[in-house]
C-alpha cells in the first residue's frame, strides 16, 4: 500500500514510503516527490481553506495547493483557534475487570501502602550548589560495592540546575518542592539523602514543614555549610547510605495487582507514524491498565494544543474538563508574553518525520490517553489520585516532562518516539516503543518494541497494545528495558523551571 487514509472526511493521506512524481494516488497523480510519512492532498484545497487529518483541522492552506500535490510546512500554516468545548458526552463505558481475576506483577510494597516497580537509594539535591556533593556521593557506590546489597537497584543522584536565584513563592518555587516531595516519597525509593548549600532559596527545612517530612534512618538531610565544607559533606553522606543499605536490601519484591501501576505516557523525536500506530496502541494499553484499575497520565500541555476538545468530552465532570482548560489558556498566555508561539512546536525533526503544525502533532499525541473517561487533572509534579486516565500540566521538553510525571508518583515510563530518541529514567525505568521497523531495527539496543510492525506486518491495535501492557507488568516486576540496560536515567532529572532567575 502506498498511502493510508485516516479518515472519510480527510483531504489530504499519508504516504507509507516515499513515492516519486506521478505515482497513483486514489485516481490523481503525485505532482512531485512526497517523502515517507508526509501528506499528499486528495483534491483541491484553495488558499486559507482547512487541512483535515484524523477528520480534524490540522491546519489551513497558506496558497493555492492542487489535487496530488506535498502537502507540508511550505503551502501550510497555523492560526490559534477558538474551540467550542463539549463536556462528558464521549463517556465509553469501562468494563473494570473484577478484582479476583485482576493481573499482577511483582513490586516492593511500603510501610505506607506504596508500590514500587524499583529499590534505589537516591540522593536529591535542594540547589544546584550542592549537586556535584550528591553526585561524589552517588558515585562512591560502584558496582562493587552494591554487588553485597542485591535488592538494591542502586544509588542514584537526583541534581538539577536551580534552587536559587528564584522567588521564594509562586508557580517556579510550588512546582521544585513538589518535585522534591514527590522524589523524596516516590515508591521506588527505599531510602533518601537530601542534600543542600544552606543559603539558597529552596530551604530543605521549609520542604520537611510544609509536607510534614520526618527524619529517620531511610530519611536524612544534611547541608554542606553546616557540615563545614563540601569534603566532609561527601564523607558524611556516604557513611548515611552506607548506614541506609542494609536495610534497604531487605526490601524483597511480592506479589501486588496490576492497579498499583501509574505509567507515565510519552513521547518524543515524533513523526508521522506516531499518531497512526505506537501512540495507539500506548493508548490501547493504557485503556487495558485502566481497567485493571491503574492509572495512566498523559502529560505534555503544548503538545494536545488543537485537541483538547477531544479530552474535554472525555472528561469525568465539567470541573475536570474545565481544569485542562485552563491549563490550555495559562500556556497560551505564557508563550504570548515570552513573544513565543504555541506553534514553535513541532520540531525540526518532527518536521522532517511529515508533522506540520502543532495541531496535527497534538492530535497523533493525545491518542496515548487511549479511549477511557479522563479521571483527573493535575498541577506539574502533583501527586496524582486518580485511577484510570489522567492528565498533568508540563512542557513538552521530554526530561522536564517526565520528572513532573516521576514525581506525581508514576513507577513506569512509556515513550513513543519515531526519530529515535534515546532516553531513560530513574527510579521509574523507561520502555520505548518505536513508530516505524526502520528506525526499531537501526535503533534496535534502545527500542523495546517496534509499533511498526502495525504496517509492515499487518498487526493489529490490539495486538500492539496488548505487547505494551505485557511488558509494563514484567519491567515492573524487575525485567530490565533497554534504556535501563544502557545506564540512561542519571542525568535526566530536569525540574521545569517556571519564572525569572534573578
Amino acid at each position: 500500500m502506498d498511502f493510508i487514509r485516516l479518515d472519510a472526511s480527510d483531504n489530504v493521506v499519508t504516504a507509507t514510503h516515499a513515492l516519486e512524481a506521478g505515482t497513483i494516488i486514489e485516481d490523481l497523480r503525485t505532482m512531485g516527490l512526497i517523502p515517507s510519512g508526509h501528506k499528499i492532498a486528495t483534491k483541491a484545497i484553495g488558499s486559507g481553506a482547512e487541512v483535515r487529518k484524523y477528520a480534524q483541522l490540522i491546519g489551513y492552506a497558506s496558497q493555492n495547493i492542487a489535487a496530488g500535490d506535498h502537502v507540508h510546512t511550505h503551502n501550510v500554516e497555523f492560526r490559534n483557534i477558538d474551540m467550542a468545548y463539549e463536556y462528558c458526552n464521549d463517556l465509553r463505558h469501562l468494563q473494570k475487570v473484577p478484582h479476583d481475576r485482576r493481573d499482577s506483577f511483582m513490586g516492593f510494597r511500603r510501610e505506607n501502602g506504596t508500590v514500587g516497580t524499583r529499590n534505589y537509594i537516591a540522593v536529591v539535591t535542594s540547589v544546584n550548589c550542592s549537586a556535584t556533593a550528591a553526585r561524589m556521593i552517588a558515585n562512591a557506590f560502584t558496582p562493587e560495592v552494591m554487588a553485597d546489597y542485591p535488592n538494591v537497584d542502586g544509588v542514584a543522584a537526583f541534581v538539577h540546575g536551580t534552587g536559587c536565584g528564584m522567588a521564594g513563592d509562586g508557580d517556579g518555587f510550588e512546582a521544585l518542592q513538589r518535585v522534591m516531595w514527590g522524589y523524596a516519597r516516590h515508591p521506588n525509593h527505599a531510602g533518601v539523602l537530601m542534600v543542600g548549600l544552606g543559603c539558597e532559596m529552596n530551604q530543605i527545612d521549609w520542604l520537611l514543614e510544609a509536607y510534614g517530612l520526618k527524619q529517620g534512618p531511610l530519611f536524612q538531610t544534611m547541608n554542606i555549610q553546616s557540615v563545614a565544607g563540601l569534603r566532609r559533606t561527601v564523607e558524611l553522606g556516604i557513611q548515611k547510605i552506607k548506614a541506609m543499605l542494609p536495610l534497604a536490601n531487605q526490601a524483597t519484591r511480592s506479589s501486588c495487582p496490576a492497579s498499583e501501576l501509574k505509567v507515565a505516557l510519552q513521547c518524543g523525536g515524533s513523526d508521522a507514524w506516531s499518531g497512526i500506530t505506537a501512540n495507539p496502541a500506548l493508548g490501547y494499553a493504557c485503556d487495558l491498565l485502566a481497567a485493571q484499575g491503574g492509572t495512566g497520565v498523559l502529560a505534555e500541555t503544548p503538545e494536545i494544543y488543537g485537541a483538547e476538545h477531544l479530552l474535554t468530552r472525555r472528561a469525568i465532570d465539567q470541573g475536570t474538563g474545565d481544569k485542562l482548560i485552563g491549563l490550555i489558556r495559562w500556556w497560551e498566555d505564557y508563550t504570548a508574553r515570552n513573544k513565543g508561539s504555541m506553534d514553535n512546536n513541532p520540531s525540526p525533526g518532527n518536521k522532517t518525520g511529515g508533522l506540520t503544525t502543532i495541531l496535527e502533532k497534538s492530535l497523533g499525541a493525545a491518542a496515548k490517553g487511549g479511549t477511557s473517561p479522563l479521571m483527573g487533572v493535575y498541577k506539574y509534579a502533583e501527586t496524582v489520585t486518580a485511577r484510570g486516565f489522567t492528565f498533568m500540566d508540563s512542557p513538552g521538553y521530554d526530561p522536564a516532562s517526565v520528572t513532573g510525571q516521576i514525581a506525581g508518583g508514576c513507577n513506569l515510563v512509556c515513550f513513543t518516539t519515531g526519530r529515535g530518541s534515546a532516553f531513560g529514567s530513574k527510579p521509574a525505568p523507561t520502555i520505548k516503543v518505536a513508530t516505524n521497523s526502520t528506525m526499531a531495527k537501526r535503533m534496535v539496543e534502545d527500542m523495546d518494541v517496534d509499533a511498526g510492525t502495525m504496517l509492515s506486518n499487518g498487526d493489529t491495535l490490539e495486538q500492539k497494545g496488548q505487547e505494551i501492557y505485557d511488558l509494563f507488568l514484567r519491567v515492573a516486576s524487575g525485567e530490565q528495558s533497554k534504556s535501563e540496560r544502557q545506564g540512561l536515567g542519571d542525568y535526566e532529572f530536569v525540574p521545569w523551571q517556571i519564572g525569572a532567575v534573578m
